[in-house]
């Protein structure tokens, strides 16, 4: 048995991809083979290989216990249309050229129609403090039930308008609100535009003052949230020139810069030679940024200064406490043997009252 466990009847839109998938269960395992058959009348049909098309067919097949295998077609055109059939056989003269094979292949097929993408004009104006993003769709188009407007994988608005025309308003500058954004029609299939609101690098230090050990490695980090990424990075030192950069790999600096993010690595670090100011400085095809690190290197020993503060504090905190009961005890002693006077004084006068008494 075979058959294709994707929709029988697909739209998709030229340079969109489209991907059938085909199972097939028998003893022994059997083969699988993708065939197409177009539209036009004198076309029969033909068998696909991985590759084909300008190798913009992929096929993969996996047998294991039964068979599966996809086809996935990527940037669509009005050729590509028509009938795809997955086909199925473990007869041994399945592939002779002259004998027939004595179980027939089975078949399943799926209809892929591809339909031109309409065009979509987008812009981004600015008006009193707002940016208005717009997309408007031209015809023919198929009928739009509605209108979606996206950041990555957010909704921002949505509607169930049917015009062809959409907009969606920000507050803010540009460089606050950077990226891409996408206007999407609600047609079958679905119509994307993409709106780009592009900026200069808008670069910003991770941490703006960096402190490191004498002889350890400093690290310094720069990155850029802005669209569209970053070009280029370019390190230097205060007081050095930008046509002089820090050079990756030279002395015991090392960059690793990808896209949006660069980071500054200086080894065993040397406190009169490093502590400073370092820029780091970002271009893309709209204009440059720029930010600033501050490094600090302490010695080694400056970690130890804080202990050594608690402990002389403990040290004075314990002197103090023996020189005062030192100084105490004496007074105590002298104090008690002048109560025990008084005491036996007073029980010696106590005596001779009672004494006269009795005479």
């Amino acid at each position: 048995a075979g058959f294709i466990k994707s929709p029988l009847s697909q739209k998709r839109l030229t340079q969109d991809s489209v991907e059938l998938y085909c199972e097939a269960i028998g003893n022994p395992i059997p083969e699988i083979q993708w065939w197409f058959e177009g539209n036009e009348p004198n076309e029969t049909y033909a068998q696909l290989w991985d590759g084909a098309r300008q190798d913009r067919v992929k096929i993969n097949a996996t047998y294991n216990l039964h068979s599966t295998s996809t086809i996935y077609i990527a940037n669509l055109t009005s050729d590509d249309s028509g009938m795809y059939e997955c086909r199925a056989s473990n007869d041994p003269d399945r592939n002779h050229l002259s004998k027939s094979p004595k179980v027939k292949w089975i078949r399943s097929q799926a209809n892929v129609f591809v339909i031109e993408r309409p065009d979509i004009k987008a812009q981004v104006t600015g008006v009193s403090g707002k940016l208005i993003l717009s997309c408007n769709i031209t015809a023919p188009y198929p009928a739009i039930e509605g209108h979606e407007w996206m950041h990555g994988d957010k909704i921002l608005q949505t509607d169930s308008e049917s015009s062809s025309f959409t907009s969606y308003s920000i507050e803010g500058k540009m460089e606050e609100h950077s990226g891409v954004y996408e206007c999407v029609y609600k047609t079958n299939p679905l119509i994307k535009g993409q709106v780009n609101i592009s900026v200069p690098p808008q670069v910003t230090a991770y941490k703006k003052s960096e402190h490191g050990n004498e002889g350890d490695t400093g690290v310094l980090t720069c990155k850029n949230p802005s669209f569209p990424p970053v070009s280029s990075w370019i390190w230097y030192k205060n007081g050095q020139e930008v046509s002089a950069p820090i050079v990756n790999g030279s002395g015991r600096y090392i960059i690793k810069s990808s896209g949006n993010k660069t980071e500054l690595r200086i080894l065993k670090l040397n406190i009169e030679e490093d502590t400073g100011d370092y820029h780091c400085n970002a271009t893309n095809a709209y204009g440059f940024g720029g930010a600033t690190v501050n490094l600090r290197v302490r010695s080694r020993l400056a970690a130890l200064w804080p202990f050594l503060g608690i402990v002389a504090e403990v040290l004075v905190l314990v002197t103090i406490i023996f020189i005062y009961e030192k100084r105490r005890k004496p007074d105590e002693v002298l104090d008690g043997k002048r109560c025990l006077g008084k005491s036996n004084a007073t029980n010696h006068k106590d005596k001779n009252v009672r004494q006269r008494n009795a005479n």
